[in-house]
């Protein structure tokens, strides 16, 4: 954890400090005794990866934008569902205004702690099937945020495999404690199915499983995808060594883990999600909005990004034609 858990108590114990009152900006801010108030922020990020660490910095950013004045308790679970337990209880002993929950270990511990203290998600894949809210239109009353299940982005790469690649045995590895990779598991078995592929699962339990997971997918599978699962994602390295020294294609479920050496994902700005959630939380905060009243997000700016430098080690020639299905990457 960034912090120790026992510092929690301590990091957002800080007074209310006043803004000074010579702010040129005090759009979507509250105003005290002529100042702008400080809020109280609980941010708890499940592990500490690129995606989740880019959702955390571009909500953030959206809270700044707003003229926001914010005192942020940062939390990091790295990845230990115990953690997010701690976190989440701790957040609302300290009384913060708003918990924002990265990924949905974090968000399922907030709602679990409190059912009062506004709560703002992202890096969510299904937040209906992990009982977070009731729908997209009508969240719960101290929930809502935005979903990283874009309905199209799976699909698009996974055809990509199928259909460019022709792969037909495809190799998948993810955490089946987690949520969030089973939904996204079921939903990749069936598109391999209707193109007539197979689907190889490989599970593990936390990091240290990840490299021998890949590495028993060696001589079994055309292709590996890599669903936006926060414990496979932590320890791609180990994935991405594999696939460069066996030269098997790998794909992956976000952007950032393209950019770290995967062949191609469809995907969108972790950065721009957290965003979304940003704004969210300055209604929130500032506009007295209720979370219920403020329905749940799908990810904007949907693309496929094939990286070039991936596809050469792993053994992949890119065609000049898919630039017709999406971007190149060249590592820039």
């Amino acid at each position: 954890m960034k912090k120790g858990v026992k510092g929690l108590s301590i990091a957002v114990a800080g007074m209310l400090l006043l803004a000074g009152c010579g702010s040129k900006d005090t759009s979507g801010s509250s105003q005290v005794g002529g100042a702008k108030k400080e809020y109280k922020v609980g941010i708890s990020q499940f592990a500490p990866h690129p995606s989740l660490d880019a959702a955390t910095q571009g909500f953030k950013q959206a809270l700044k934008d707003k003229g926001i004045n914010v005192k942020y308790d940062e939390q990091n679970a790295q990845a230990d569902m115990n953690n997010t337990q701690t976190i989440a209880k701790n957040f609302v002993g300290d009384k913060v205004d708003l918990i924002f929950a990265n990924a949905t270990p974090s968000a399922t511990a907030a709602l679990n702690a409190t059912k009062d203290i506004p709560i703002v998600f992202t890096s969510v894949t299904d937040p209906v099937g992990a009982g977070l809210v009731k729908s997209f239109d009508k969240p719960g009353k101290n929930i809502t945020g935005t979903t990283d299940n874009h309905p199209d982005a799976t699909k698009k790469t996974i055809s990509f495999i199928t259909d460019e690649v022709k792969a037909k045995k495809i190799g998948v590895i993810y955490n089946s404690g987690e949520e969030n990779s089973v939904v996204q598991v079921k939903a990749v078995k069936t598109i391999v199915q209707d193109k007539g592929a197979s689907l190889v699962e490989a599970s593990v339990s936390n990091t240290s499983e990840v490299k021998q997971a890949a590495e028993s997918l060696v001589g079994r599978v055309d292709a590996i995808y890599i669903p936006t699962d926060n414990t496979v994602v932590t320890a791609l390295d180990s994935v991405i060594a594999v696939a460069n020294n066996k030269k098997i294609p790998l794909f992956v479920g976000e952007l950032d883990s393209m950019k770290k050496g995967a062949v191609a994902a469809s995907g969108f700005s972790y950065f721009d999600l957290g965003y979304q959630s940003g704004l969210m939380a300055a209604d929130i905060l500032t506009s007295k909005k209720k979370p219920s009243e403020i329905p749940v997000e799908l990810p904007k700016g949907l693309k496929l990004v094939i990286n070039k430098k991936a596809a050469a080690a792993q053994g992949l020639t890119v065609k000049e034609e898919w630039s017709k299905l999406g971007e190149f990457y060249d590592g820039k």
